[in-house]
């Protein structure tokens, strides 16, 4: 069994979960550069569509596939994903810093052992199903959770069109299954249409560019 690793503080701040009942966990994982309201959307529907009793909102130290240049630091970006997850059953953590893992399907193999009685269910906008196949050893996620899909304007014709739909198209199960869908035997994975929020981080970024130069002028 994995070691806990108490003196880290993210891990000791879900010790609680390392015990005692099992639940179902959703992990939100993203830069949150900002978090917006479109996370929160997302957050708020897995937790009445899939009945989850947790979403784990995880913030990644630095996701591999973007730049550096206008990445906020993580203590910036922790506080703005807290801002969004205001909610009982929510929790922000920066898990993976602790684990010193950058790509997701290292932090799912960690997390598998440190909390084996727990059942996650990994969550992801439509746009990164259609980017899924060019992620590190990303079949590994659907064998190690089941997964639930967000529609995502423009990107969800594309995506159910793409490597990953394809690979594991035998797997997907209807809309109607997604309450139990973490009990399905592995692979499984849903895609949920639901009311498409138009939040965006990098139009967000945008934004904030143009204040900033038109405060210059």
């Amino acid at each position: 069994m994995a070691q806990f690793a108490p003196d880290k503080a993210a891990l000791r701040a879900l010790r609680r979960f390392r015990y005692g009942q099992r639940q179902t966990i959703g992990l939100l994982g993203g830069s949150f550069n900002p978090a917006h309201d479109g996370h929160r959307h997302i957050a708020v529907e897995a937790l009445r569509r899939l009945r989850l009793d947790w979403v784990w909102w995880l913030v990644s130290p630095q996701n591999p596939l973007k730049p550096l240049a206008e990445m906020a630091s993580l203590p910036d970006r922790m506080a703005s994903a807290r801002t969004k997850a205001r909610h009982p059953r929510m929790v922000v953590t920066a898990i993976e810093s602790d684990l010193n893992t950058v790509y997701s399907a290292e932090t799912l193999r960690r997390l598998t052992l440190l909390f084996p009685g727990q059942r996650f269910v990994w969550l992801m906008g439509a746009d990164n199903l259609g980017q899924i196949a060019r992620w590190r050893a990303w079949q590994s996620l659907y064998d190690r959770a089941a997964v639930a899909v967000f529609a995502r304007a423009p990107y969800s014709g594309k995506a159910l069109l793409g490597q990953a739909a394809i690979r594991f198209r035998a797997a997907r199960l209807p809309d109607a299954a997604c309450r139990s869908l973490a009990r399905h035997k592995r692979p499984a994975w849903v895609f949920l249409r639901t009311r498409l929020h138009p939040a965006s981080a990098t139009a967000i970024r945008a934004a904030a560019r143009v204040d900033v130069n038109s405060s210059q002028d």
